[in-house]
């Protein structure tokens, strides 16, 4: 276990390294570059200061291997508009957005297993059609139009949710209202990854309770709970495991347009901002950080799945 653990943190290790040389050539190479955060009435000579206070005046190369030298030692630059280290800036937004993440993981996770096992109980029947009907729908409405129709339904027609910001936090903090804030952007942001969680529990468990172990249990005269949920399930969950580490990029994704929308100051709103405002030290830090968060959540399913499947555990 200890060297598969090694292994998989050293391709992390090449892994972080290929995203940041891409992410910070691309930044640099790509038409207006970082000068184009420079006001556009500012003079040569102010132009040329500012060239040379950031460096711009020396190879990309060059600058990369100084950017890297100093976010190895955990300096990931200022920030452009508020001069304020990169590092800080994120870290005042990433728990917003941590928090939203688990919160929408667990739900969905709960919710899509519960109904895929339904599904496959149920499969060819009114509620079998009704599930498919419903993810395909799921998969297919975008989410900011559905956040959109949620804000107009719940805040302003029915005004029982409100229709952004985090809520209350610190002293006055209030579990109520603190709940009526995240269960919009949570519910939204889980139509990125709740069909596809339904659709392959479906799958993997039709495929589990066609096993002749399964039949060979029943024949014994197990009760059909018993069968399902803890023969039949465990060994279907396995494939369901690793669709959710390829899942998570995908919600972090998803969560710059759930954040924007609802008003949520995480990660989200602030790669919007940083983008905007051609904040590129800033871009940098959250793609830094973002590829940091996907790259441990897919080792944390990695060995959850080693822990599931005895085949995987023993390889490693």
């Amino acid at each position: 276990m200890l060297r598969f653990i090694l292994n998989r943190l050293g391709q992390s290790v090449v892994l972080m390294l290929i995203v940041t040389m891409i992410t910070f050539f691309l930044i640099n190479l790509a038409p207006g570059g970082p000068t184009g955060a420079m006001r556009m009435e500012a003079s040569p000579e102010e132009r040329q200061a500012i060239i040379e206070r950031l460096g711009l005046d020396q190879p990309v190369i060059v600058r990369y291997g100084q950017w890297l030298g100093d976010a190895l030692q955990g300096d990931l630059g200022t920030s452009f508009n508020s001069s304020e280290p990169v590092i800080k800036r994120i870290f005042d937004r990433l728990p917003y957005t941590i928090e939203l993440t688990v919160f929408t993981v667990i739900f969905s996770v709960t919710i899509g297993i519960i109904i895929g096992v339904i599904s496959a109980i149920k499969r060819g029947r009114a509620q079998d059609h009704f599930i498919n009907f419903s993810s395909v729908i799921g998969l297919s409405v975008p989410s900011f139009w559905l956040g959109l129709m949620f804000i107009l339904l719940f805040s302003v027609e029915l005004k029982w949710l409100p229709a952004s910001g985090v809520g209350p936090r610190g002293e006055a903090f209030d579990l109520v209202t603190y709940l009526k804030h995240i269960i919009m952007p949570v519910i939204i942001l889980s139509m990125t990854i709740l069909p596809n969680i339904v659709r392959f529990t479906r799958s993997s468990m039709l495929e589990v309770i066609s096993q002749n172990y399964i039949r060979t249990i029943r024949a014994k005269g197990a009760k059909e709970f018993i069968v399902l949920y803890i023969h039949a399930l465990r060994n279907a969950l396995i494939p369901v495991i690793t669709v959710i580490g390829v899942l998570i990029p995908r919600l972090l994704s998803g969560a710059v347009i759930t954040e924007t929308i609802f008003g949520w100051t995480g990660i989200g709103s602030l790669i919007i901002e940083a983008a905007n405002s051609r904040d590129y030290p800033l871009v940098m830090g959250i793609t830094v950080v973002i590829t940091l968060v996907v790259v441990l959540s897919n080792l944390v399913v990695d060995l959850v799945y080693s822990k599931v499947d005895p085949r995987v555990k023993n390889l490693a």
